[in-house]
């Protein structure tokens, strides 16, 4: 797994809050838009990036959402490898389904676990094919043609052979994740996933998570603006502040 980390004291000068970013399908960290969110969350906090399996540098395939969560749990561990005692997972899309899943299956081991846990554009549940972009992704996933599209097009390997068995949903997973503090993030212009599977997400959580709509916003890394960035980080520094002041 290609992995990286980049560090600015910003508020946190004994280093002690590190941000993980889980990016989306078909992104990597080498890409432009997920470089940019790394720097901006550097401003507040060190930060880890890394590429989920099959994708960019990394080696194996994907299995777009179900294993990455192992990926992720190897990038926490990482990050406290390296001093840090407060760890925030942030994903994007298909990284919003794993970092939701990786807080529920990971609580009780005390290197993996997560401090507090944001999703962006994250699906509520598996197989949705009610917008035209999800038709195309399932197309890409599903078909021989479509995953040598995702191979030489997208520069993701995609495993050939379907889910078994169906991994823990993110909405299921959500009820999982409490006390960890939880927020999910969504635009209301988002071509793939409608406003239904945030406030899924949200009624899951049963008050225990901040759901920001955000007006205007689109899907994932790409719509995530760099104020929108930086309010996430916000979110996440005074996660880590209030858990230090308990």
């Amino acid at each position: 797994m290609a992995i990286e980390a980049a560090y600015d004291p910003g508020p946190d000068p004994a280093g002690e809050l590190a941000i993980v970013v889980a990016h989306g399908f078909s992104g990597d960290l080498s890409r432009p838009h997920v470089r940019r969110i790394a720097g901006v969350f550097a401003q507040r906090a060190a930060v880890i990036t890394f590429s989920f399996r099959g994708h960019g540098g990394s080696g194996g395939h994907s299995t777009v959402g179900d294993r990455e969560v192992l990926d992720l749990a190897a990038a926490v561990e990482w990050a406290r490898s390296l001093g840090h005692t407060r760890v925030v997972t942030v994903g994007f899309s298909m990284g919003g389904s794993v970092v939701l899943r990786h807080a529920a299956l990971h609580r009780g081991r005390t290197e993996a676990r997560t401090d507090a846990v944001a999703a962006v554009s994250a699906p509520a549940r598996w197989f949705y094919r009610g917008t035209a972009p999800m038709r195309r992704l399932h197309w890409v996933v599903t078909r021989p043609v479509g995953r040598a599209v995702g191979r030489f097009g997208l520069r993701t390997r995609i495993h050939p052979h379907e889910w078994d068995p169906v991994p823990l949903s993110p909405v299921e997973s959500v009820p999982l994740i409490a006390p960890t503090p939880l927020l999910i993030v969504h635009g209301d212009r988002d071509p793939y996933f409608p406003l239904d599977h945030p406030r899924m997400l949200a009624a899951a959580a049963d008050g225990g998570a901040e759901l920001w709509l955000e007006a205007g916003m689109g899907h994932a890394e790409h719509a995530a603006t760099d104020g929108l960035v930086g309010r996430i980080a916000s979110w996440a520094t005074a996660s880590w502040t209030s858990a230090t002041a308990d």
